[in-house]
């Protein structure tokens, strides 16, 4: 796995992210338990190591300098106390736990419906010592608590994630959903309540595909 680190330290370079040398540390460690876990529990349909890269580490990377700008712009009294993400259908924690890595004031709960897979995710925090992460096993819409970010990777058409984690979504809070071509039609069916405010395009380093986050509030 340590051969993959200097992909992974020119990956960061061509994002323009600053990460320091434990954060690193922890990310190839994460990629390495994904591995070892997908063996029994078949976490992901990616097996090699090198794609598991550039397809799910360096993927989920690119999402760092943009939620980092949408967490600067939440009001002085919200970006005072900790901010509170939930990743839903987070699967083997993607973007979850690579946010939970880059953002340690980030309080991040990962959802999942599969119990192995909050299982795993409950693992990588005790491994990796990382008390800013959780995985809960499930379902979105029983959730209770308010979050200021929830987040998705290839989990539901907009208007299914949306309807489905609204009531855990703050007030104040946005919705940061990663899609790979803009999803015209998709957005095209929200409701007049979900507002999409910005549709940013990522360069993901070494993969050669379309990427976006959708980023939407309530009305």
């Amino acid at each position: 796995m340590r051969a993959l680190e200097k992909d992974l330290r020119q990956g960061l370079v061509d994002l323009a992210l600053l990460l320091d040398d434990a954060q690193i540390t922890h990310l190839l460690d994460y990629l390495a338990l994904i591995e070892k876990w997908t063996k029994v529990y078949n976490l992901t349909a990616v097996r090699d190591p090198a794609e598991m890269l550039t397809h799910h580490l360096l993927d989920s990377l690119a999402v760092i300098a943009p939620l980092r700008q949408q967490l600067a712009a939440l009001s002085p009294t919200e970006s005072a106390r900790r901010i509170k993400l939930l990743d839903v259908g987070s699967g083997a924690g993607l973007p979850g736990i690579v946010i939970a890595i880059c953002c340690p004031e980030v309080a991040v709960d990962c959802v999942d419906t599969v119990a192995k897979k909050a299982a795993f995710i409950r693992q990588v925090a005790a491994t990796l010592r990382l008390p800013n992460l959780r995985g809960l096993h499930a379902r979105v819409e029983s959730l209770t608590e308010q979050y200021d970010v929830i987040s998705s990777r290839a989990f539901a058409s907009l208007l299914d994630f949306t309807s489905w984690s609204s009531a855990a979504l703050a007030e104040h809070g946005v919705w940061l959903a990663m899609k790979g071509k803009r999803p015209a039609d998709e957005i095209g069916v929200l409701p007049a309540e979900i507002v999409v405010f910005h549709v940013e395009q990522l360069t993901v380093p070494g993969l050669h595909a379309e990427r976006c986050i959708v980023w939407m509030r309530k009305a």
